[in-house]
């Protein structure tokens, strides 16, 4: 496909049994295109891989606690944190998976330990390790830079 297609993929309607779509949502202002789109070709039934870069996190929330960033993480939209980079509120993007016909069926809070003064003293596979089992039960409140979703597309 040649970039910005993701708006019109040319496939047909219901033609797939899953869509994955990692590290690329945080490039658009609105997801809720994306996911319409994903929701139109993907079957009833099938499934949808999500992942997207969270504006809800504990980095944004402690910014805004101590007045270093305007905005607030708590409000549904989109934050452009750099040119054509985008977080979105998980809020939003739940109501945009709902509109394109998916039901969340789990969720992931990733890259909890994503701190440079962290990652410089502590290995990467020893916070992989420590992050784990933290994932599926941090997912619903999302405190991680990063949100992994798994979405069924509802219908027959």
């Amino acid at each position: 496909m040649e970039p910005g297609d993701v708006l019109a993929i040319p496939e047909a309607d219901a033609g797939f049994d899953v869509a994955v779509m990692i590290r690329v949502l945080h490039h658009f202002e609105d997801p809720a295109p994306v996911l319409a789109e994903l929701g139109r070709i993907v079957k009833p039934g099938g499934w949808l891989v999500l992942e997207y870069a969270n504006k809800r996190n504990l980095k944004s929330i402690a910014r805004r606690v101590a007045r270093r960033q305007s905005w607030s993480p708590f409000e549904a939209g989109s934050v452009e944190y750099k040119p054509f980079h985008y977080d979105h509120s998980p809020i939003s993007v739940r109501r945009a998976l709902r509109r394109a016909g998916f039901r969340v069926e789990r969720t992931r809070a990733v890259s909890l330990f994503r701190l440079p003064a962290l990652t410089r003293v502590v290995s990467p596979g020893l916070l992989a390790r420590l992050e784990a089992p933290l994932q599926a039960p941090l997912g619903s409140i999302t405190p991680g830079p990063s949100v992994f979703v798994l979405a069924r597309k509802v219908g027959r």
